[in-house]
């Protein structure tokens, strides 16, 4: 094993490719916060996180002034043991959506690191129990597109042999939902997956009136129609309809996943890299889920997650929302519908680091040997 020397920290914000909006926001700017971690051997590993706008400065603050200093002189293979102490090293800020991302470009740097030495890709690190995974897109149906666009969309998606499409939810009116949704169904067929996304925007009564709705239409399922924090909520709509419930975006703690799922309150995982953590709490997650016979279907992120969901048996989709191809030399490779990942060692993301300077909004370096990347 070879110890810690440097930690460089990086912001880079990156524009949306399309506008972005849904029941409660629109997406900004993923700011990204991106963490590379060099050990005495001169590995190097490259972790990141985001946020959809607001953040991202205060995330790269917290690894500046509390998390990247804990990290030099220490074993960089032990992953586990340096998430458990930086967590507890901010505890009073924890569980929270700042922290956990934060913590996220860590402990994905560390991995990533760890993938390098070894030589392997991540699918193959974290388990290898996939070669590939269906996608479904999500650029084809924000809640601004009009009826015609999100036809349109649906039917490229089918046409590039995806497996589904998801539609923002969360009109005035329960009406203007359906109408969109059942005009997207009528151009793609029966055997076309229809997701559906509220974002947190319904009430609980509004939330069983629109599933009531939606049954007719054979959706693949409702994500996030009520507040995160409200289990409760979510299992009496579970127990009201047959179609399956989302949720894990905006969830930052196994813990919060286990209380979901005790509790019968959702049937898709959504858990997030990003917003978990870090790889590390996302695979317990993943396999927290395997324990209840429930799928994980990770929410954004799609070049990380593209190698977590070929690691772990019971992942379903990857979600193609692409962004980060801003800054990487080459796209994820589709065949058929479906994403295969990286066999290089590492995450699969190869950075275009040139095009990466370009974006920096903030540069930290900490340890013996600074220097993130040299200005390109």
């Amino acid at each position: 094993m070879a110890k810690i020397t440097s930690v460089d920290v990086l912001q880079a914000d990156l524009k949306p490719k399309v506008k972005r909006t849904d029941a409660i926001q629109s997406f900004e700017t993923q700011e990204t916060p991106i963490v590379r971690i060099t050990d005495a051997d001169g590995a190097t590993g490259t972790g990141y996180s985001y946020t959809i706008g607001t953040g991202g400065s205060s995330v790269c603050r917290l690894i500046d002034d509390h998390l990247a200093p804990l990290l030099i002189g220490r074993e960089a293979e032990a992953i586990e043991a340096i998430w458990r102490a930086l967590f507890f090293r901010v505890h009073a800020t924890t569980v929270g959506a700042l922290t956990s991302i934060a913590l996220a470009a860590i402990d994905t740097a560390l991995w990533d690191l760890r993938a390098r030495k070894t030589g392997l890709p991540l699918h193959r690190l974290a388990g290898g129990a996939k070669e590939a995974i269906d996608l479904y897109s999500t650029e084809g149906g924000w809640l601004h597109m009009d009826e015609a666009e999100l036809v349109e969309e649906a039917v490229k998606a089918k046409e590039a042999k995806f497996g589904g499409t998801k539609i923002k939810v969360g009109r005035p009116h329960v009406a203007e939902d359906m109408r969109r949704l059942a005009l997207v169904r009528d151009a793609v067929g029966p055997a076309f997956e229809i997701m559906t996304d509220a974002n947190q925007g319904l009430t609980l009564d509004e939330a069983v009136r629109r599933a009531r709705h939606f049954e007719s239409l054979d959706i693949a399922w409702f994500e996030e129609p009520i507040h995160a924090d409200d289990v409760g909520a979510h299992r009496r709509l579970a127990r009201s309809t047959a179609i399956p419930i989302a949720i894990g975006e905006s969830l930052y703690s196994l813990s919060q996943f286990k209380d979901y799922l005790e509790a019968g309150a959702c049937s898709i995982v959504q858990v997030d890299v990003g917003r978990i953590g870090g790889i590390t709490p996302w695979l317990k997650v993943a396999h927290l889920c395997e324990a209840f016979n429930v799928p994980v279907a990770p929410h954004f992120l799609m070049e990380l997650h593209l190698g977590l969901t070929c690691a772990v048996p019971n992942s379903r989709w990857l979600e193609y929302i692409p962004q980060l191809d801003l800054v990487t030399t080459a796209p994820i490779r589709i065949v058929d519908g479906r994403a295969i990942p990286s066999d290089a060692p590492g995450l699969g993301i190869d950075w275009d680091f040139a095009a990466l300077e370009r974006l920096i909004v903030h540069r930290s370096s900490h340890g013996a040997a600074p220097g993130l990347v040299p200005p390109l």
